[in-house]
């Protein structure tokens, strides 16, 4: 079982930057692969990024590459998702899962989500 806590989200203007965190519990963090997902109101919960169990690999959406960059520290049980020059269409409440595989883009390939925390870009 894994639990996962997301921080860092927040009201940023165009053009700004936000780093989000995910806190896991537990002991076996590195034994998973972590994504993000985000979900704008109305829409589908959408894939943004993900990273292998040791970090040495990542995969990004193509509506968020080269403006982001997803991380994770495995002794400390955190993943990152850092995210440069936003636009208002990244406005959405973000999430993080841990699963089994790598890479995985769509929601139902992880098995543990967080509660999500909300980033508000505005124009």
């Amino acid at each position: 079982q894994v639990q996962l806590v997301e921080s860092g989200g927040g009201l940023v203007q165009a053009g700004g930057s936000l780093r989000l965190s995910c806190a896991a519990s537990g002991r076996t963090f590195s034994s998973y692969a972590m994504g993000w997902f985000r979900q704008a109101p109305g829409k589908a919960r959408e894939f943004v990024a993900a990273i292998s169990w040791s970090g040495s690999s990542t995969y990004y959406a193509d509506s968020v590459k080269g403006r982001t960059t997803i991380s994770r520290d495995n002794a400390k049980n955190t993943v990152y998702l850092q995210m440069n020059s936003l636009k208002p269409e990244d406005t959405a409440v973000y999430y993080c899962a841990a699963g089994a595989q790598f890479p995985v883009d769509r929601s139902g390939g992880y098995d543990y989500w967080g509660q999500g925390t909300q980033v508000t870009v505005s124009s």
